[in-house]
């Protein structure tokens, strides 16, 4: 991808602030786009990202918003169309992620995941549509692995991510032939945590590739459907080296 692919667009990462979320603003500021972020309880780490954002030379901003609200998204979608004149991107990553046995797990622990990984992806693409169709415009919704294999001990977060890939190809058809609506599906993504070490190592030993993702396959993928042939829609692209054939 050329270095001004996104010049002159306009994205909106939720969960922008850390973590993956943080390194897909980053690949579209320094695509060209400017970038608003959301973020939840990371103010700290929002404030860093924004700076590196900006240091791109494009127009960074960055709104506390909890996507499980209506109000709260309808204002966030407001402030950077506000600021930014125009909406083309939109970035579904915030979410949470939990592991739980399956017979121990609630019925608020099932609902919690489902309003943030399921709900808050629907909400903001409601509200951000009008202005996305305006722009012939591109949503890219972050799923999971666990979306597309069963993982027993992540049953709620597992059914949030297939719901959010179906979620994606009907979005797709609805809101065709102005917005087209893909989904980055991540495998195991090795964040650098000395927690989930011996975890990483295993994984990695299981993958193909003999490595682990890191943030920035999952932004170049999200890159792709940014950038990539407006023909392309209603797909959901696993980026796990393979992970999921084994």
């Amino acid at each position: 991808m050329t270095a001004n692919s996104l010049s002159g667009k306009a994205a909106l990462v939720t969960g922008g602030a850390r973590r993956i979320g943080r390194a897909i603003a980053l690949v579209l500021a320094q695509a060209g786009a400017d970038v608003a972020i959301t973020y939840l309880n990371s103010k700290t780490d929002a404030s860093q990202t924004l700076n590196e954002i900006s240091s791109s030379g494009v127009r960074a901003l960055a709104v506390e918003c909890d996507v499980r609200s209506e109000e709260s998204v309808r204002a966030a979608v407001q402030a950077a169309v506000s600021v930014f004149g125009r909406l083309d991107l939109l970035i579904n990553n915030a979410a949470v992620f939990e592991s739980v046995p399956l017979a121990e797990l609630t019925l608020a622990q099932w609902d919690a995941i489902f309003a943030t990984n399921t709900r808050g992806p629907f909400l903001v693409s409601r509200e951000a549509l009008p202005h996305l169709r305006k722009s012939g415009g591109r949503i890219v919704n972050i799923g999971s692995l666990g979306g597309i294999r069963p993982w027993p001990t992540h049953g709620h977060y597992s059914s949030s991510k297939a719901a959010l890939h179906m979620l994606t190809q009907a979005m797709a058809r609805a809101f065709a032939p102005q917005v087209t609506v893909n989904c980055v599906a991540p495998g195991w993504i090795d964040l650098g945590d000395e927690n989930e070490a011996a975890s990483a190592a295993r994984f990695a030993g299981r993958t193909p590739m003999q490595r682990n993702g890191t943030a920035e396959d999952v932004a170049q993928a999200v890159l792709f459907f940014a950038t990539g042939p407006i023909f392309v829609t209603g797909q959901v692209l696993a980026v796990d080296g393979g992970l999921g054939l084994s």
